[in-house]
């Protein structure tokens, strides 16, 4: 992936370094029965049902963490760096951000309307993560709808590379990418109120298998707006090299609710399912990569996931 000329984004919190109180613990995928996860699992439930951007959802089914302990670590928080660091991953995440404010600008445009960029805060370990209490590593990204904020500890890569091994090195910058718009891809659908429609349509729902159906399609609908915005950058600038499709398709792949049930428990259930099996999840980013239209991203009218 050729990113080094893209515009980087001021819109970074940089906390890494500044000591969160927390220390990190592991990949948390959702996965298990009720959206278990891999190793170390915090819950916190200050979102409500935001369909699997609220890391209960994300990882429901674990430990809530709550009180004054969380408040007494977000006091003493030093104050984040603003703007684009100087170090390469984060000039790498600074630069993806960029990309994905310059082609959702030029869409929303073109569709009558302002785009106006989340912020993304780097943290190692543990960091204050406001509306939603504490963002911990064990967590993985996630985007904080009443901030709109996305939250990510760039060891999240690493394990990227390490566990799932669905690519390597330099290629696994399109993987990590795809990652970062994803969670952008759920900003998106903020600003379109399609989260407070779908929390709503949630909360309305008569099972937990049927609140998970609703937040699989949120999660596919930004693995395909995700692909939207690879479309529209690399129509901007041929920043794709061999080999990178595959490497970000491996990982969407990887993080199937299907294979990490398979993996953690030994079965698949289905109804558990809180992101989509990797079929689906691989098909829904590649249905954006290829149309680049924000509507054949509509998750909530297809009988067909």
């Amino acid at each position: 992936m050729r990113w080094e000329d893209f515009r980087r984004s001021d819109n970074i919190e940089d906390v890494r370094g500044q000591g969160g109180g927390y220390g990190g613990g592991g990949l948390p995928i959702p996965g298990g029965g009720g959206g278990l996860g891999i190793g170390t699992i915090i819950i916190l439930g200050l979102i409500g049902w935001f369909l699997g951007i609220d890391p209960r959802i994300l990882i429901g089914g674990a430990e809530i963490i709550q009180g004054p302990a969380q408040q007494q670590t977000q006091r003493q928080a030093p104050p984040a760096k603003q703007g684009a660091p100087s170090d390469y991953q984060g000039q790498f995440v600074a630069a993806v951000l960029g990309s994905t404010e310059d082609v959702w600008s030029d869409i929303f445009r073109a569709n009558g309307r302002t785009y106006s960029a989340p912020r993304l805060r780097l943290f190692a370990g543990a960091t204050g993560a406001g509306a939603c209490g504490m963002a911990q590593s064990a967590m993985g990204p996630f985007y904080c709808p009443p901030d709109r904020r996305i939250f990510l500890d760039t060891a999240f890569f690493r394990e990227m590379e390490q566990k799932f091994r669905a690519c390597k090195g330099k290629q696994c910058e399109f993987a990590q990418a795809y990652v970062i718009a994803h969670e952008v891809g759920h900003h998106v659908q903020n600003l379109l109120g399609i989260l407070r429609e779908s929390q709503m349509r949630q909360q309305a729902a008569g099972s937990r298998a049927a609140a998970n159906n609703i937040q699989v399609r949120v999660e596919l609908q930004a693995d395909c707006l995700g692909g939207v915005w690879a479309n529209h950058a690399r129509r901007k600038k041929d920043f794709i090299d061999p080999g990178d499709i595959e490497g970000a398709i491996g990982i969407a792949s990887a993080i199937g609710d299907d294979r990490l049930q398979r993996q953690t428990q030994g079965r698949v259930v289905p109804d558990s399912f809180t992101h989509g099996s990797s079929e689906q999840r691989v098909r829904w980013f590649k249905r954006g990569l290829e149309s680049g239209r924000v509507a054949d991203c509509d998750t909530f009218r297809t009988t067909n996931l």
